[in-house]
């Protein structure tokens, strides 16, 4: 996706927890610029306020704090700026079709190292958001029939 933005013009920073995963990608994408850097310790006098869009796919569900991410990406953006990002969809007819075919256990396994450890519908990803002051929150849905999507896509806006 990085390579993609920065093919159609855009300036794009990408940070990465891994050294050699921010190696690999600086090499392979050098239109691109990777840092180092966690969600829940970012360099912030280097990414503070530069950006208009902050864009996080499928990186949510996997943190034991994922409002960090929302709070980081608020301190990266200027005003009036947008954060996107994308995570599994479960809806509540999601969950109940899966718990009533059986298949809940495979699908929240515990067993999956590195595996999802939050799972989010729209009334949470809302929540979350508005608790960070989010505003402009829009959603859309990918892959499989309406209500048993796989993603979903959520856009909001920060006013600072």
């Amino acid at each position: 996706m990085s390579n993609f933005l920065a093919q159609q013009g855009y300036e794009v920073v990408g940070v990465e927890e891994s050294e050699s995963g921010v190696k690999l990608a600086n090499q392979t994408f050098p239109n691109c610029r990777f840092i180092q850097g966690s969600i829940y310790d970012l360099p912030y006098s280097e990414l503070g306020d530069n950006f208009d869009i902050v864009i996080s796919i499928e990186v949510i569900e996997h943190l034991f704090y994922p409002k960090e991410l929302v709070r980081s990406a608020k301190k990266c953006l200027k005003p009036n700026g947008g954060l996107i990002l994308t995570t599994p969809y479960h809806g509540y007819l999601k969950n109940l079709i899966m718990a009533a075919t059986g298949k809940m256990d495979n699908h929240f396994t515990a067993l999956w190292d590195g595996g999802h450890i939050k799972f989010f519908s729209v009334p949470t990803m809302t929540a979350l958001l508005v608790s960070e002051n989010y505003t402009n929150i829009k959603f859309k849905f990918a892959g499989r029939f309406p209500y048993l999507w796989k993603s979903m896509l959520c856009s909001s806006t920060i006013v600072q």
